[in-house]
């Protein structure tokens, strides 16, 4: 009885414990270099001279699935499993799987596509279908971002995608409109000029084009004068600050001695919130 156990246990070992051990060395394997590849990848593609770094998150993820499937098949085949017979499997499961999931792959296609076209990369401010934020990673599946207020933003790609994206980092220069509200009885061209001063002593606000004053409209008896001018999109935020700030305060001093002072009026523009200039390394 001995022998026949110890032969019985090495026949055992032989036709199916050794390719189970194989096949489960060959999933952890599998699983070791798939999680190194996609670091490797994450980390060193960006530094690639002329690689864009918003390819690297999407290829990242798509390598560690692409070698996890694969060692899954390597494993199977070691258990006895024909290849033919998992790759048919596989692509049964495959088709399945896409009818069930359309809307997953859709996010898949449009991950690629937001990628490929480059409406947005890493670390650009952006609006687009509800969500707005500096873009943090864009991956196989959805992008993530960061809002201003430091919150953490988790969208599908197809979302993204089949909206209308707005892009505040991607120009080189935004335009700033600043609207005050003077007294009719004030006067316009003095004002113009109070504000054109502002405008002009900021090294900020670029010379070319310069900076306008115009009559935007009229409220009661207050007149609405908006100076336009443009700044660096690094600098959009605070110079829009301290321009509206200064020139009410210059204005103020110009109808000093009056009943009345000068109001801010906020331009009607869905597009003003931007990070500033000191919004840290999101990435």
């Amino acid at each position: 009885m001995p022998a026949d156990f110890t032969s019985t246990l090495l026949d055992w070992l032989r036709v199916i414990g050794v390719p189970l051990l194989a096949a489960v060395v060959t999933l952890v394997i599998g699983w070791y270099i798939s999680r190194t590849v996609s670091r490797l990848i994450r980390r060193l593609l960006p530094r690639a001279y002329g690689v864009d770094k918003n390819f690297a998150p999407l290829l990242s993820q798509a390598a560690r699935y692409g070698i996890m499937v694969f060692a899954l098949v390597t494993a199977l085949s070691f258990l006895g499993v024909p290849i033919a017979s998992i790759y048919a499997v596989l692509g049964a499961a495959g088709l399945a799987i896409a009818l069930a999931l359309q809307n997953t792959l859709a996010n898949i296609a449009a991950g690629i596509m937001l990628v490929w076209l480059r409406p947005v990369a890493i670390g650009e401010y952006i609006v687009g279908d509800g969500v707005a934020g500096v873009v943090v990673e864009i991956g196989l599946f959805a992008t993530r971002l960061r809002s201003t207020s430091g919150l953490y933003i988790f969208t599908p790609n197809l979302k993204l995608w089949n909206g209308a994206i707005t892009n505040h980092s991607r120009e080189p220069r935004r335009r700033i409109d600043v609207n005050m509200a003077i007294p009719d009885t004030a006067d316009v061209g003095a004002a113009r000029r109070a504000i054109l001063e502002v405008a002009s002593s900021d090294p900020r606000v670029q010379a070319d084009p310069p900076p306008t004053v115009h009559v935007e409209s009229f409220a009661g008896d207050k007149i609405v004068l908006q100076l336009r001018a443009w700044v660096p999109t690094p600098n959009y935020l605070d110079a829009l600050r301290d321009t509206t700030e200064k020139t009410k305060l210059a204005l103020n001093r110009q109808l000093a001695g009056t009943a009345q002072q000068a109001e801010v009026v906020l331009a009607a523009d869905p597009h003003t919130l931007m990070p500033s200039e000191q919004t840290p390394n999101l990435t």
